[in-house]
């Protein structure tokens, strides 16, 4: 049973302790504002969760006779950006679907029916949206098995389950107490839930970060042994972006982390999306610290960083507590042991200057070469002796300090 927690739940599930017929109730209010005659545009996040979420809304959708439409938000972009606002205009929707990219007050597109389906934890109650938000649930269902419980209103979805069940667990969220997963691993096979999940995953983390392989093909697969198992362009795209972003995590791992008081920094220098895969792995070898893997590399100008903690510390309210006066919609978002962001270089300066980290210049440059060749013993790239199941740790050598980027 999904039962509210003792955080605040926003939309359409606060008030219902049937959360599935709540977000089923959602969903038959919106589809009576949407413009009849134009396509719903759903627009999602790039990860597992947020490409079945809207493979899930679209299917729905079309097998309903509604005209459907994607577009996918991509490496470093938010949908509250003026360009990718302009994107979303252009394409003239009659509805609008904004799936895992975050509860805000802000309306993407005003005057155009929206409805937003999100996990995180909301900065504000969208203005003139219908919101079904699982934050605050427990357990907390991600955006995938949101979007499949209010498709129901547009019929029997049975043969979607196994989209939510990806999206759980890419959420890593596949061990809490949903009947759902459940279901889906009986029908389709737990192994072949896993293995799609990390294949679909993949393409967001590498430099590129193109999802639309990974979207493709859960558009046109009837289960995940489509994708593990497939030999086509799409499916063989997203065995070549699994085994990129592996080389760049047997670099990255390498990199010892600088313990400054409650803080553990890992500085990365990689065009792939590593830097959360990075944060979590050390996040259960240093268990009483606040764990951030930044990485410059990711896109020219910016810092972006993943913190993660196994003490139970709240982190947006640390990130809030360390916040730039310059930090935008993408600092501090996310959930309370899972979160992150990005900043300019000059501010991020300043960031880990308030963490306790002041010291020499670190240059662009200075981190590259090493991490991108792959080679211990320089700068920041540099590794300590490894411990087996684990990143290395710089055992017994003098501690190195992230100060400042060029």
């Amino acid at each position: 049973m999904v039962k509210t927690a003792g955080s605040h739940v926003i939309g359409s599930l606060s008030s219902n302790s049937d959360v599935r017929a709540a977000a089923r109730e959602a969903m038959t209010a919106v589809l009576a504002t949407f413009k009849p005659g134009a396509p719903v545009l759903i627009v999602s996040h790039f990860d597992a969760d947020g490409l079945t979420a809207a493979a899930i809304l679209v299917k729905a959708l079309r097998k309903a006779g509604m005209s459907a439409e994607t577009l996918v938000i991509g490496k470093g972009e938010s949908p509250w950006d003026p360009e990718v606002t302009d994107r979303i205009a252009a394409r003239s929707p009659g509805a609008l679907i904004v799936a895992d990219l975050g509860t805000r007050p802000d309306p993407v597109l005003p005057s155009c029916p929206t409805l937003v389906i999100d996990h995180h934890v909301p900065t504000g109650e969208p203005n003139g949206a219908v919101t079904i938000s699982g934050n605050g649930l427990d357990p907390e269902p991600t955006t995938a098995l949101l979007a499949w419980w209010a498709s129901a209103a547009l019929g029997d979805q049975a043969d979607h389950l196994w989209l939510a069940a990806v999206g759980l667990i890419g959420d890593m969220a596949e061990g809490l107490d949903f009947p759902e997963i459940a279901e889906a691993q009986s029908r389709w096979g737990k192994t072949a839930l896993r293995d799609a999940t990390s294949l679909v995953n993949a393409p967001r983390r590498t430099a590129a970060a193109d999802s639309g392989p990974a979207l493709r093909l859960l558009l046109a697969s009837d289960g995940p042994k489509r994708i593990t198992k497939g030999d086509d362009a799409d499916a063989l795209a997203l065995h070549a972006a699994k085994a990129e972003v592996r080389a760049a995590m047997d670099i990255a791992k390498r990199v010892p982390p600088v313990v400054g008081g409650d803080v553990a920094l890992i500085s990365l220098d990689s065009p792939c999306q590593i830097h959360p895969l990075v944060a979590q792995q050390w996040r259960g070898r240093l268990k009483d610290k606040v764990v951030i893997a930044a990485n410059v590399g990711y896109r020219p100008g910016w810092v972006h960083f993943a913190a993660r903690s196994a003490n139970g510390r709240d982190l947006i309210a640390f990130l809030a507590e360390h916040r730039p006066d310059n930090a935008d919609g993408r600092y501090g978002n996310g959930h309370a042991q899972a979160t992150g962001g990005a900043l300019r270089n000059a501010d991020w300066n300043g960031f880990i200057r308030g963490l306790g980290f002041p010291g020499h210049r670190w240059t662009h440059e200075r981190q590259r070469a090493p991490l991108a060749a792959g080679l211990p013993g320089q700068g920041h790239g540099s590794a300590g002796p490894e411990v087996p199941g684990h990143p290395a740790l710089a055992e017994g050598s003098a501690p190195q300090v992230l100060s400042r980027i060029a």
